[in-house]
Order: structure tokens, then C-alpha cells, then sequence
């Protein structure tokens, strides 16, 4: 069979949904072309010679994004048979059939796509069953040096990535994992990981990202990788995902997390209003992660912080307290503009639907947006919502610093510039992957 396997948006890294797939389809003898839009042109040629056309959809931008490169299938090949796989299919399934995707597949997927290109199995699923898993294949993707390097002290280097383990323990009301997952967690056997980053390193990786949702959620797992990451690789480094609620509980492990080349901790701190932790139930509050951002320093390692600043429960006065909390605790080169500008995305499936308070919120769901919409009670937040992602996301923020356009968030919060004697690490001490966006 031919297959072509399409990314269109994966955080900046080479795509690990459509090497994984592809060592999948490859192993069963199908003839397998892989495409990441990211960073190249889908050829015409190859899309009109595919039987099968399969869609990676791990993100919520990615699978905007998919919605066009699918007409655009369409309109060269009207035979070839659609899929879409990943963590976003299932949660939009019925969009990705309007657009006439034949199967839709979630969870651990591998095997359900080979499945779905031979003809087998159901029109959607979701597999949460244990995988014999093999190591991707990256043999037709895009260069690293196509994809977001990792920055330290202005000195670029190529960044990889991959899965130690995959789904999540926690339910947090908005995190897109549970709905899919609810609660399950899988790892990846260990020697599948450490094979897939060799590969990498010897394409001249120097960084890598471990992609799971939460590196912790198997600690012995994790540093049993971590470990031997650092026994083959010295000179490497990595960078990791860990909930506030972890990294207080694995405290005895940041240290040696450092130690093994680990560099950058990002976590999901979302808020620093209890009460909306509390909605979100993220687990953590904003003690909690006040402690976090102090372990992880003695620890020696960066807290790369997320928020989503902007929900039905903010308030003005929450928002200028997140933005004093950056700027006391000298996070302001840490913390991406993005991340200061982003709303609550409320998706179909959401446990968010869950709760009474939001239905008087919502304005409709937005099929092409793949979310529901709603409307903040006080119009002032939505009018600062707004005001803030114009300044990071208009053409005039590229170039501009982070703590520029820290100082234009602030001013538009508080009508005013920020204290002139606040202190700043220079930027060129704070490691950071070139990718801005996380959705």
C-alpha cells in the first residue's frame, strides 16, 4: 500500500507521531512517504500517487492546519483514502469526517492506523492497549537543523526529541490528554527511547526534548532514562515537562535530574489565582509553585513556566498579580510572550463542559476552530485578552525582546510602564528552545 503520512504543526520538533507511524507501516512491508508541512511543500506528485493519506494530529494547531492540506488532498487525489491519528482526532472526529476522513484513531495508535490503511477495524477508536513499540523512523524526515534549536548563552544547537512514556495521570479539567486518555499512563520500553535518541545524536542532536506529558508520572521509569541518557551521552543535554504537584513531591530527584543533563523544566502553572487553580483542579496553588520555581533553582535547573492567563474566572486584578509575580520572581526571560496572551481552549469533550458555570459563558462551538467560544463576564478582561495578543502576535513584536514586550503587556494591564529598578537576568543566561507556541 501507499502511504503518505503528513505533519503539519508538532511544537517546533521533528515530527515523533509520523516517525513512529511510519517504523509501523514500513515493518508491514507498505511503501511509506512522510511529509511535515512545517518546514517543506507537500508535492503534488505524491499526494495523486497515494492509496492512503494519514494525518498526525497531536496539537490543537496542528490540526487547524490540517483542515486545509486535507481539501488540498482532495482536490489532487479524490481516491485516496483519508486517516487522521493522534491526540486531537478523536476529540474532533466529527469535524475530520464533514471533511470526508474515513477512520480516526487515538491513544496509543501505532497499530490501529496499520490496521485502518489495510482496510481493518473501526471507523473511530481509541486504544489505550500496551504496545510492542519500535523505534521510530526518522530515515525520511525533514533535517534537525530544520527544527527549533535549543538556545544557551546565544550558542544555537540542534534539538531532538521523543516519548519516554505517554497519557497522564491527573485530570485537569483542561488539558486535551484526558479526554483520551482519562487517566491512563503508558511508557515506552526504555531501550525503544534510548535507540530512537541515538539515532538522533548521530544526525547531530545535542539537546533533547522528552515530549510526554509528564516526565514524572513513572519516576523510576524516568530516571532510569535519564540515567542512561547521560551514561551514553555526557554532552548532551535535555529538557523536560513536570507538574508543579511533581516536582514537590519527586523533590529528592530535581537534583539529580541536573546532574544528567537536564536543563529546562517546563510546567503547566497556568494561573497564579487559587480559586481558578482550584476550577482547572491542576492540583497545585500558588505557594506551591512559588516552591517549585525555589527547588528547581537550587537544583540548578530553569523552570520553564505556561500559563493560560486568560479564563472565565480571571480577573484584572489576577492578571496584573501574574504579571508582579513574573517580575519579582525574575521570570520575565523565562516565560514566553505567547503565554501571557493565551485563552482558555475549550475543545469538544472537555471535563470544563462539566462544570455549571460555564454554560452560561459559551457563545456556540466553532466547528472550524475545533473549540467552544465564550465570553468572559466582564468585558474589560476580554477587551485586555485582546489588547495583549495583539501586542505579541502582530507583526511588530518579531525581533523584540521578551522583556520588551513584557514591558508593553504590563503597560496595557496597568496604564503604566513597570518600576524602573526591577531586576532582570540577561537574557542570554536563561536556555530556551526557539519555539514560542505550546497549543
Amino acid at each position: 500500500m501507499r502511504v503518505v503520512l503528513i505533519s503539519t504543526y508538532e511544537l517546533g520538533r521533528q515530527p515523533f507521531g509520523v516517525a513512529s507511524a511510519a517504523a509501523w507501516l514500513r515493518a508491514r512491508g507498505h511503501e511509506v512517504e512522510t511529509i511535515d508541512t512545517a518546514v517543506s511543500l507537500a508535492p503534488p506528485q505524491v499526494l495523486r500517487a497515494a492509496e492512503v493519506v494519514a494525518f498526525s494530529l497531536p496539537m490543537h494547531t496542528a490540526t487547524r492546519l490540517a483542515a486545509g492540506w486535507i481539501r488540498k488532498v482532495r482536490e489532487e487525489n479524490a481516491d485516496a483514502r483519508l486517516i487522521a491519528f493522534g491526540l486531537y482526532a478523536p476529540l474532533n472526529a466529527e469535524y475530520l469526517r464533514g471533511l470526508g476522513v474515513e477512520r480516526v484513531i487515538g491513544g496509543e495508535f501505532e497499530e490501529a492506523l496499520a490496521e485502518a490503511v489495510e482496510g481493518r477495524g473501526p471507523a473511530e477508536l481509541v486504544s489505550l492497549g500496551r504496545l510492542p513499540f519500535l523505534r521510530p523512523d526518522r530515515s525520511t524526515l525533514a533535517a534537525l537543523g530544520k527544527y527549533a534549536p535549543l538556545v544557551v548563552d546565544g550558542e544555537r544547537r540542534a534539538a531532538g526529541s521523543t516519548e519516554a512514556s505517554r497519557g497522564c495521570k491527573h485530570l485537569c479539567r483542561h488539558c486535551p490528554v484526558v479526554p483520551v486518555y482519562g487517566g491512563t499512563f503508558r511508557i515506552v520500553p526504555r531501550e525503544v527511547v534510548l535507540a530512537d535518541i541515538e539515532q538522533q545524536v548521530a544526525l547531530g542532536a545535542r539537546h533533547i526534548t522528552f515530549g510526554d506529558p509528564d516526565f514524572l508520572n513513572g519516576p523510576g521509569h524516568a530516571m532510569a532514562i535519564a540515567e542512561a541518557f547521560h551514561e551514553r551521552w555526557p554532552a548532551a543535554t535535555y529538557d523536560v515537562t513536570i507538574k508543579i504537584e511533581h516536582l514537590l513531591k519527586h523533590r529528592d530527584l530535581l537534583g539529580r535530574l541536573a546532574e544528567t543533563g537536564c536543563l529546562l523544566v517546563t510546567s503547566a502553572v497556568e494561573c497564579v489565582e487559587d480559586e481558578v487553580l482550584r476550577k482547572l483542579e491542576k492540583g497545585h496553588t500558588r505557594a506551591c509553585f512559588l516552591e517549585a520555581l525555589a527547588l528547581t533553582r537550587a537544583a540548578g535547573l530553569h523552570l520553564n513556566p505556561t500559563f493560560v492567563p486568560f479564563t472565565p474566572w480571571t480577573t484584572v486584578s489576577g492578571y496584573r498579580e501574574l504579571l508582579k509575580t513574573i517580575l519579582e520572581q525574575e521570570l520575565v526571560d523565562a516565560v514566553a510572550p505567547v503565554q501571557l496572551a493565551l485563552r482558555l481552549l475549550i475543545p469538544a469533550g472537555s471535563l470544563l463542559l462539566e462544570l455549571p458555570e460555564i454554560d452560561g459563558l459559551l457563545d456556540g462551538f466553532d466547528a472550524a476552530g475545533l473549540l467552544h467560544r465564550w465570553r468572559h463576564p466582564e468585558p474589560a478582561v476580554d477587551a485586555l485578552a485582546s489588547q495583549v495578543f495583539a501586542i505579541v502576535g502582530g507583526r511588530e513584536a518579531r525581533g523584540k525582546s521578551r522583556r520588551a514586550l513584557f514591558a508593553e503587556i504590563w503597560e496595557a494591564a496597568h496604564g503604566a510602564a513597570p518600576p524602573e529598578n526591577y531586576s532582570l537576568l540577561p537574557r542570554a543566561a536563561v536556555p530556551y528552545l526557539d519555539e514560542p507556541w505550546y497549543c
